[in-house]
């Protein structure tokens, strides 16, 4: 009995020669079976049949519920997958969405991220972000740092100590520090963030300066070094001594170690600062005319409506732009045979002022914008009218605007520094 259950079980074997029905001339079992009848069956082999039937219907069920738990499992792997690509492509979508915002309107970016669950709203979660910086614009991130918002004073309190500057001297700690955004061209805002770079120095490599204030002031030297040394329109290119002799009594009103400042004069020589997004001179360029920068609301010439733009003051002349990361200015305002003056504006517009020529009302001002070709055009203003967010800023930019032709402050704030280093 045995060997027909394996004979009759083994299929495409059924053939074989010890089979009691196998043909032995040759035929096949095909032939046998057309003449095969149940009849010529003993009982109990026609039982053995019925069961093996049976055994093989509930094999072919058993094999038919697993296709369907199969292809069903499949169609639920393939289904969460795509879900999950589309989360993941959402999300990656969103966070490419958020960078973008972040280069053209740095708060605007964060607020973004933030809203999305791509970030937490905690100064740590931002600085890393920033700190990480990978698709980001370097100017955007240097100006949601010099903010002067509490939130934005935090994350640059936590971006900053993402730096490590343990045994590195001077030169190559402002190197790492300033390749990681792009410094702003306000005093205040350079002066904020270079202090807290002197004191993040200073916690990672005591008995290197006597105080802060110090490592403040030669940081200053070493990057006006830099300008001497290698921006083509200085003439005059300081020698080693000339250096030495420049940071004499910085240290708590004693002299740093000659080979210190040897050391650093050599590394800038050798190589200059890599700034971000420019040559090189640009941001120096800054430092000599550190003014103000930010968003005004601008009123038309010829029709009056008002567009959100973002100015910088520097080098007596008042630069606007469509967005913070734009290359080209969309105008440019020369701050001469001009004068400015606090104005109420009566419908929509609080905090106003406006610019206007020192030759008389009628007089247009010497200015020139782009239009929408690209083309640079003359400007045609008699006046040129900004709003600003709050009375304060307000305040500020007429200062600001009004000094700036004629003084620069950032010389006082160092000079102010260097007497306090002298003095400690």
């Amino acid at each position: 009995m045995s060997s027909m259950t394996i004979t009759m079980r083994s299929g495409s074997n059924a053939s074989s020669s010890n089979h009691p029905y196998s043909s032995a001339n040759g035929g096949s079992m095909n032939d046998m079976m057309s003449s095969f009848s149940l009849s010529d069956l003993t009982p109990e082999e026609q039982q053995l049949l019925s069961e093996i039937r049976r055994r093989k219907t509930d094999l072919m069920t058993e094999i038919q519920q697993l296709k369907d738990e199969i292809s069903s499992v499949t169609q639920e792997m393939s289904r969460l997958e795509v879900n999950d690509e589309t989360k993941v492509n959402t999300k990656e979508k969103q966070r490419s969405i958020g960078k973008k915002r972040f280069n053209m309107d740095p708060k605007k970016g964060i607020e973004y991220l933030i809203n999305n669950g791509l970030m937490n709203n905690t100064p740590e979660a931002v600085s890393q972000f920033l700190f990480n910086g990978e698709g980001l614009n370097k100017t955007a991130i240097g100006v949601y740092l010099g903010e002067k918002i509490d939130f934005n004073l935090l994350v640059l309190d936590s971006f900053v100590e993402l730096h490590d500057f343990t045994n590195l001297i001077l030169v190559q700690a402002l190197r790492q520090f300033l390749w990681s955004f792009r410094l702003p061209g306000e005093a205040q805002k350079i002066d904020r963030m270079m202090e807290k770079f002197a004191a993040r120095y200073c916690q990672q490599n005591p008995g290197v300066f006597s105080n802060t204030d110090t490592c403040y002031v030669l940081s200053f030297s070493i990057i006006m070094l830099n300008t001497a040394l290698h921006n083509p329109s200085v003439k005059d290119r300081p020698t080693v001594d000339k250096f030495i002799t420049m940071n004499r009594g910085i240290n708590n009103g004693g002299d740093l170690p000659k080979e210190l400042l040897q050391s650093l004069y050599e590394s800038i020589k050798q190589e200059p600062f890599k700034i971000p997004e420019d040559d090189g001179n640009d941001l120096m360029h800054t430092f000599f005319n550190p003014d103000r920068e930010g968003w005004l609301w601008k009123q038309g010439g010829r029709y009056k409506s008002w567009k959100r733009r973002w100015f910088i003051l520097n080098d007596k002349c008042l630069y606007y732009f469509e967005y913070t990361t734009d290359k080209e200015p969309r105008g440019i305002i020369p701050l001469e045979n001009v004068q400015i003056r606090e104005y109420s504006e009566r419908t929509s517009k609080p905090y106003c002022f406006e610019l206007f020529s020192a030759a008389g009302h009628s007089e247009v001002i010497k200015a020139c914008k782009t239009d929408a070709d690209g083309k640079v055009i003359e400007g045609r203003h008699t006046v040129y009218r900004m709003s600003a967010a709050t009375a304060e800023e307000k305040d500020e930019w007429v200062k600001g605007i009004k000094t700036s032709i004629s003084h620069n402050p950032f010389y006082d704030m160092l000079a102010a520094r260097k007497r306090k280093a002298q003095h400690h």
